[in-house]
């Protein structure tokens, strides 16, 4: 497993290389001091993930995991020392994975690698029963393709995994606690934030049909559902 940490505080960087050292050994931990040396690191060495610092000298974590989305889906985790939940909710926006406030701890440094790696490898089961389709969206669940009019359309797999869980439960609420338990893990059930930024990306990307209603609702306070037009094939 490789780790890349993208900071410039050298108190951090010893911090995440001791916490991996002591509690994950077989991970390789690599260093980059800048935002740009940090993205360009990001092809040559593959990492299973970056922790990235907001604070750099240069550009900082924002650009930085803007820039890294372009060609890469390596989970991403952030770091900083400010509360602001814009901060936060802008972090996710623009693709990062998680976000730990600073001063944090080796536990929960870990238990958040831990968590975006799980949804990273461990998406949910390839499932055998018949594809969802309804003349415009469709979806094979046996090999995770999704499409709109024919054309594929690539979602991460956090998205994917809200599709799944919405589409195989369709026109039933979803409440926000299920789906992050069910697509994050049981850790984020209080995590609002994550849900609401990856439905909004989810949602973008399907780009309703204007000749349908939305596909995916929001029931204010409770969760979301997905919509399926009156009628509905399943091939």
């Amino acid at each position: 497993m490789r780790v890349l940490v993208i900071d410039d505080e050298p108190d951090i960087v010893e911090i995440v290389q001791l916490t991996f050292g002591l509690r994950w050994p077989e991970a390789e931990v690599l260093h980059a001091s800048s935002g740009e040396t940090g993205v360009d690191a990001v092809s040559p060495h593959s990492p299973e993930v970056v922790i990235l610092d907001i604070g750099l000298p240069d550009i900082d974590g924002f650009e930085v995991v803007q820039r890294i989305r372009q060609f890469s889906e390596v989970p991403v985790i952030m770091l900083t020392a400010r509360h602001e939940e814009l901060d936060k909710v802008r972090g996710l926006e623009l693709g990062a994975d998680d976000y730990i406030t600073k001063p944090f701890s080796h536990i929960e440094l870990l238990a958040r690698v831990r968590a975006v790696l799980r949804r990273t490898e461990s998406q949910v089961p390839a499932n055998e029963g018949p594809p969802y389709s309804d003349g415009y969206l469709r979806i094979d669940y046996l090999s995770r393709d999704v499409s709109l009019d024919g054309e594929l359309v690539k979602l991460t797999p956090i998205e994917y995994g809200l599709l799944y869980h919405l589409t195989r439960n369709p026109n039933r609420v979803l409440t926000f606690r299920t789906l992050l338990a069910k697509v994050w893990g049981r850790e984020y059930m209080e995590e609002t934030d994550y849900l609401k930024v990856h439905i909004q990306h989810l949602r973008k990307k399907l780009s309703d049909d204007p000749r349908r209603d939305q596909m995916i609702v929001n029931e204010r306070g409770v969760g979301y559902k997905f919509v399926t037009p009156i009628r509905t094939t399943g091939a």
